[in-house]
């Protein structure tokens, strides 16, 4: 075993990839286990109660203990949004690692240091929620994720609450009916139309990554030809690329100016809105670099813990762990 471990945990809203790391970039644990997006369950202790066990069992995939780590970077979804939160959520992870090197952050930089590898540019996130975070010159700046409820355009959420509510107006004739509707009925298994108003909200309770899932759904219409479907996608990556243009401009880069620019979250997935995103963006900016991610959050997480342990990966450990990317991770 290495001299050095670096523990990286990607908390998304639907789910958190934990990962150990060598300085040479090999990955000797990788695994998944359920949110930590506290703001579900209203209690910060969420945090500790479902890391604390995942944190053990990586460990125990390598054959090493918590006191091995050498540092760890927790990307926390929520994280920064409440002031009175923030010492609760830095407090969290001494329970869960039993020692104090470690630091915690939203999990937008997680993302951005994975999609490029800690260079200067800006990634933008759309998962079940979405911003954009950004780097220049040691300075980062965040735009967006302000939440499902008033916020979050062109998240996986945003686009699902669209579809829903499409299916509400084609259903009772206030818009022309498209594979939306029997595409959610299908999915649902909805007896009647309106029985979607008791597995949403009755059922689910509005549960935000559960409504976030539909998005497949609605995808899946506009491949199938649904046009209103197909214009929440357009809509949605029109969004993501404006977030990415506000943050350009917050970082100081000009115009003309060449930014790397990547992504992370599931929502891209769909070739339509990354398509569409890469589209709008570069008809506003034709300079940018847009480069496919390089390492997944977790990785990104991983990487940035040993920038902040002050042992950066070089570039042949990057490289390595590019590879290992490719590689699922095992589940909890």
């Amino acid at each position: 075993m290495s001299d050095a471990l670096y523990l990286g945990v990607d908390g998304g809203g639907t789910k958190t990839r934990l990962c150990l790391v060598t300085p040479d970039g090999q990955v000797v644990a990788d695994r998944l286990t359920r949110s930590v997006y506290y703001h579900d369950s209203h209690s910060v202790d969420l945090v500790a109660e479902v890391l604390t066990p995942a944190v053990a069992e990586l460990c125990a995939d390598a054959g090493v203990t918590a006191a091995d780590v050498t540092y760890a970077f927790f990307a926390l979804p929520g994280y920064g949004e409440s002031s009175t939160d923030r010492p609760l959520l830095d407090a969290a992870p001494l329970q869960v690692l039993g020692h104090d090197r470690y630091s915690c952050d939203n999990d937008m930089v997680a993302g951005w240091a994975g999609s490029l590898g800690g260079l200067d540019g800006i990634n933008v996130i759309s998962g079940t929620g979405s911003m954009t975070y950004g780097e220049r010159r040691g300075h980062g700046v965040r735009v967006g994720g302000w939440g499902a409820l008033f916020g979050d355009e062109g998240s996986a959420h945003w686009i699902a609450v669209r579809g829903l509510n499409a299916f509400s107006r084609m259903s009772d004739g206030r818009l022309p009916p498209g594979p939306l509707l029997e595409v959610l009925r299908e999915h649902l298994r909805l007896p009647s139309d309106l029985d979607l108003v008791d597995v949403v909200l009755l059922r689910w309770r509005s549960d935000r990554a559960r409504v976030a899932g539909l998005c497949r759904q609605v995808v899946q219409a506009a491949d199938a030809g649904d046009e209103v479907a197909a214009a929440i996608l357009d809509d949605a990556a029109a969004e993501l690329a404006l977030l990415v243009s506000r943050t350009r401009e917050r970082l100081g880069f000009g115009v003309d100016d060449t930014v790397r620019v990547s992504w992370s979250g599931g929502t891209f997935d769909a070739r339509r809105v990354r398509e569409g995103f890469r589209r709008a963006l570069l008809a506003q900016h034709p300079n940018d670099d847009l480069r496919e991610p390089r390492l997944p959050p977790a990785f990104g997480a991983a990487l940035y813990a040993a920038r902040l342990a002050g042992r950066p990966l070089d570039a042949t450990a990057c490289e390595r762990l590019a590879i290992s990317a490719r590689t699922p991770p095992g589940t909890t």
